[in-house]
């Protein structure tokens, strides 16, 4: 398959390093210090308990306009370029391609349908801790790289079946959701929770779970966001946050959440769209998101990266 990776980070190096593995024709989108390590190297490297991978720097361009005819768009992006890297796909979209998104969060594909066919955005999510370790590396920490992908209920499936098969054989976890939309929603929601309290109480899940001021916190902040989702239409049950405690409660003590690792590097936090986007979307809805709106308040300083001291 033609392949086109925006994004050459954690989750877009990793995937896109797998699927060009298992012989698919992917070119990568990067940028900055991270396209010119990339380019000075001679290759992008990927290291990962599951085997490390080399792409090499000819398959990275700096922008899709490089790119004429793609199957498979996967954008990986921070969610603050959703906007500008969507408005240049698309020519990729006219030619068939289908995007993926593998971002964080629910408006994602909401921002891509303003200037792509409806019927070009998948719904995906996907698991994995990974980072760019330094320029031009990307480290994937643990086991977990999973993919789920489907078309929105009412527009055609065409080529899911297929880009979900180049993903199983290529070694990733792939499966192709039944309700796409609620597959978002539910990874939204524990994001959202595990963002918020390791972010905001500056310690990690083990730290948050086993506090009961801290645990409310985090139960509160999903049960929030479930209750935005179903305000949304999205067929989300009640007690989906409960039960996502007891999901917390296997967690490894340590995790954090990338937002979390994000503001102790003092980079910018994709909080508008996490617990700010609940809050956003909750007053849209008519839904009350106190505890969302607190933490977004609290993070609100930090929100462009670390703030001068003299601010």
């Amino acid at each position: 398959m033609r392949i086109v990776v925006v994004g050459a980070g954690g989750v877009g190096g990793y995937f896109g390093a797998r699927l060009a593995e298992a012989g698919h024709e992917v070119t990568f989108v990067a940028r900055g210090r991270h396209l010119a390590a990339i380019r000075e190297r001679g290759a992008l490297l990927v290291r990962s308990p599951l085997g490390e991978a080399r792409v090499d720097a000819r398959h990275f361009v700096e922008s899709p306009a490089e790119v004429h005819q793609a199957d498979v768009v996967l954008v990986a992006v921070k969610l603050w370029d959703t906007e500008d890297v969507a408005a240049g796909l698309r020519h990729l979209t006219d030619g068939g391609a289908r995007v993926l998104s593998l971002q964080n969060g629910v408006q994602k594909d909401t921002v891509l349908r303003r200037h792509l066919p409806e019927d070009a955005v998948w719904g995906g999510v996907c698991y994995i801790a990974a980072v760019i370790e330094e320029p031009g590396v990307v480290v994937h920490r643990g086991p977990m790289q999973r993919i789920v992908l489907g078309a929105y209920q009412g527009h055609p499936a065409d080529g899911v079946a297929e880009f979900h098969e180049a993903c199983v054989k290529a070694g990733i976890d792939a499966e192709v959701g039944a309700d796409i939309a609620r597959t978002v929603w539910e990874k939204y929601v524990f994001l959202t929770g595990l963002s918020a309290t390791t972010t905001a109480v500056r310690q990690p899940i083990g730290v948050i779970r086993g506090n009961p001021a801290t645990r409310e916190l985090l139960r509160e902040v999903m049960a929030e966001a479930v209750a935005v989702g179903r305000a949304s239409g999205v067929d989300l049950d009640e007690a989906f946050a409960d039960a996502q405690m007891a999901a917390v409660d296997t967690l490894p003590a340590g995790m954090t959440s990338s937002m979390a690792h994000d503001l102790e590097r003092g980079n910018r936090l994709e909080l508008p769209w996490l617990s700010g986007g609940v809050v956003s979307l909750g007053r849209e809805l008519g839904v009350p998101t106190p505890r969302n709106r607190t933490v977004a308040d609290v993070l609100a300083p930090y929100e462009l990266g670390r703030p001068a001291p003299d601010a």
